[in-house]
């Protein structure tokens, strides 16, 4: 007996060190084969239980046996009959089969009369907390649908390489919290407001876009108010750096007169934007990249009223009509409040895309993710100064996300501006590299 016994516990303790060792290294199969079963069963059987406790269930009448009392019979015992009539039931949502995902499951649920997908998104975190795990996001695809995505543990705490870039304008910067890339596209989200206070990974992020858009046929510009400490050691691939207020009037005022040659050569061609042009004729699309972007409308007296209001000008007419002629915006900073002036309120107006790392004061998170979800405010004030490059996101999907982008050091981001300093037009020849005419083939 003895020894049966010891067998049956070395096959137990074998057997858990077998999974334990699964778990471990291969997370995904375990997963699959092991953790999603059991999760989607127990998801399952509580659901009824979970939408009753998160309000999530409706009182419908059905028609249902019923218990009755009767008459007390000579023994003293209760006669007790069963009566058929309509009651109050608790009716839950219809549930469909959960279906595996990288970083956990996802659940589409049909909805009952009178919901919307905001009544499942205000108890989003109730439904994290009853089934434990890290995050529940809700979605929906169409009416009367809605889909649940839950994320086990936290896909944020590491985040691997910087993949490299294979299409124009598009670098994967990191990680969303769903697992899925997160991605900057100059092409469907022309223009960006990235807000973080110091060591939140603000400054991180812009080199990643270096890494990612140095490789690229693309102009870099660089506005770093700042003194230029910030981007003159990528001054290799920059095709033109301003670190002075000065200098960033004189280089605006060379963008708003290369967006106007633009704009005469797509109406020479009958063309919306530069993307419709024959390839010969394109010019090189500009990424403009700025620091600090308080500094440019800072004022310490009166006399710089009139310098303060030019440049704004001219950054937000940038802003407004540089897409269709392949200019791009991605302005940092620290500071970001409507206090600035009415400039900063403009520009942020032009700019769907908003990043907002850890920032020190609640104006800023509000300047750049206000007229979102007032749930993106909650989670970019959660944000903790232990996990920098964690942001809050405005997806091109409509949502907003958590996510962390991926560490690219100074030292990596210097590197690939020497390595591809070669593919940085200079600053004189995209200013003359607008024709005048039309090619004699596009003229016949």
């Amino acid at each position: 007996m003895p020894d049966q016994l010891h067998v049956v516990l070395g096959v137990l303790a074998a057997l858990t060190a077998g999974l334990w060792a699964w778990h471990r290294w291969h997370y995904r199969s375990f997963w699959l084969v092991v953790g999603f079963p059991i999760t989607a069963i127990s998801v399952w059987a509580t659901w009824r239980k979970v939408a009753l406790g998160c309000n999530l269930t409706k009182k419908r009448q059905r028609f249902w046996f019923t218990t009755v009392p009767g008459l007390v019979a000579s023994t003293g015992v209760v006669r007790v009959k069963r009566k058929f009539q309509r009651v109050a039931v608790d009716t839950k949502p219809f549930m469909w089969l959960p279906m595996p995902t990288r970083h956990g499951w996802r659940v589409t649920l049909h909805t009952l009369e009178g919901q919307i997908p905001k009544d499942y998104a205000d108890v989003a975190e109730r439904l994290a907390h009853s089934w434990g795990v890290h995050a529940v996001r809700v979605s929906s695809d169409k009416p009367g649908r809605v889909r649940l995505a839950a994320t086990i543990r936290d896909p944020l705490v590491k985040v691997h390489d910087l993949p490299p870039s294979t299409e124009l304008l598009k670098v994967t910067v990191g990680r969303l919290e769903t697992g899925g890339p997160w991605v900057i596209d100059f092409r469907t989200v022309p223009h960006y407001i990235n807000a973080g206070a110091t060591q939140s990974g603000k400054s991180n992020l812009a080199n990643a876009l270096i890494v990612g858009l140095a490789p690229q046929p693309v102009a870099l510009v660089g506005f770093d108010l700042k003194g230029g400490v910030e981007f003159t050691p990528y001054a290799p691939r920059l095709s033109a750096l301003a670190t002075t207020r000065a200098e960033c009037g004189g280089l605006l005022d060379d963008l708003v007169a290369l967006m106007t040659d633009r704009m005469g050569v797509c109406r020479m061609a009958g063309a919306r934007n530069i993307w419709q042009l024959p390839p010969t004729m394109r010019p090189v699309p500009i990424v403009v990249l700025v620091d600090e972007l308080a500094e440019l409308y800072l004022m310490a007296d009166k006399s710089e009223k009139d310098e303060i209001a030019k440049t704004s000008t001219a950054l937000l007419r940038v802003a407004q009509l540089g897409r269709a002629f392949g200019i791009y915006l991605f302005c940092c900073g620290q500071r970001i409040g409507s206090d600035l002036g009415p400039g900063v309120t403009a520009l942020r107006a032009q700019c769907s895309g908003r990043i907002c790392h850890r920032v020190n004061d609640p104006e800023t998170a509000t300047m750049t993710l206000g007229d979102l979800d007032p749930a993106a405010l909650d989670s970019a004030r959660a944000i903790a100064a232990e996990t920098p490059g964690v942001a809050i996101v405005a997806s091109q999907d409509g949502q907003w996300y958590r996510a962390r982008s991926f560490y690219v050091s100074e030292q990596t981001a210097e590197h690939a501006a020497r390595a591809y300093a070669d593919r940085a037009p200079s600053w004189a020849d995209v200013m003359a590299a607008q024709p005048h005419q039309l090619p004699d083939s596009q003229t016949a």
